[in-house]
């Protein structure tokens, strides 16, 4: 079996809110199997109306098996939880700052991220809380010794912001989307592994491309920003982000779906890569300016 992805530009109605509620009963248990719930949401994606609250699924925050009630009682830990680690925070930031030099290095890189970023409404005005997103930032760095601060963060963390509204919410949302992600997107921990496994994919997939590639030097390492940034600066909006990221959490239709991903992008613009003989940098170039994923909800797993 050979697998393969196709374009499609008919878009499949997403999940609405009426049909995500009928995947409940009055007590709030699921009434259909996580298995059935998950290949709708492969094929299909959702709305954004269902998205902040089936992400909470989707992430782990909450259990595919919990009640309503159960799942305030969780809301009411998280909040419980992230406001002792603000605590946590706000008591040793001193220390921090006069003790910690990677601390103070650390949010300078924020902060020079931070203003960088630039958001506003149709009427103009910001929505970017970018005093939240420092906070949520240094917190996560302090917090989470796995996944170290790296340029980008503040790029994916603003997806979790316009998401949720509580910051308890935004903040944990991340966490756990590292997590069931299996920090694939972090540095130090996953990207390295992503592009061991696309260089191997595409020597068993395509030799005559891998020999070419091999030819330029390190191009398989120069694509590293996909996977930093889970293709994050690939897609034209935020909703094709959302829909891509989903599909990764849920671990479908295989697990390191990302890589896959990636020799997609790659499959797409091979002809121009060979005929014009490019290199590593050239090919991030191509590959975004032709819009090579235009929509991720036209991304379609087919086994053939």
């Amino acid at each position: 079996y050979v697998l393969s992805f196709c374009l499609q530009g008919m878009k499949k109605v997403p999940i609405d809110k009426a049909e995500w509620e009928g995947y409940f009963d009055e007590s709030g248990h699921l009434v259909k199997s996580r298995d059935f719930i998950s290949s709708n949401i492969l094929d299909r994606g959702l709305d954004p109306a269902v998205r902040s609250e089936a992400w909470k699924f989707l992430t782990g925050y909450y259990s595919w098996r919990s009640s309503h009630d159960e799942r305030l009682t969780v809301d009411s830990m998280r909040r419980k939880s992230y406001e002792a680690l603000c605590n946590m925070y706000d008591k040793i930031q001193p220390l921090l700052e006069t003790e910690h030099r990677d601390f103070m290095q650390v949010r300078s890189f924020i902060n020079s991220d931070l203003q960088r970023l630039y958001l506003r409404d149709a009427q103009g005005y910001a929505i970017v809380d970018k005093k939240q997103l420092e906070k949520i930032l240094l917190l996560s760095y302090v917090c989470n010794t796995e996944a170290e601060y790296q340029q980008g963060f503040h790029e994916m963390l603003l997806l979790f912001q316009l998401l949720v509204e509580k910051e308890h919410d935004v903040y944990w949302l991340f966490q756990f989307f590292l997590q069931k992600t299996e920090h694939s997107c972090v540095v130090n921990i996953g990207v390295g592994k992503n592009l061991i496994m696309l260089k191997a994919v595409i020597a068993f997939m395509d030799p005559v491309f891998a020999k070419h590639l091999e030819g330029k030097g390190r191009v398989v390492q120069s694509l590293f920003p996909w996977f930093c940034l889970f293709f994050q600066r690939v897609f034209k909006s935020f909703d094709d982000v959302w829909r891509l990221w989903e599909v990764f959490l849920m671990g479908m239709p295989c697990r390191n779906f990302q890589v896959i991903v990636a020799y997609t992008m790659l499959q797409s613009v091979r002809d121009q890569i060979l005929r014009e003989n490019m290199g590593g940098d050239d090919i991030l170039m191509v590959s975004h300016n032709r819009g090579v994923l235009p929509s991720a909800c036209c991304l379609v797993p087919r086994l053939r």
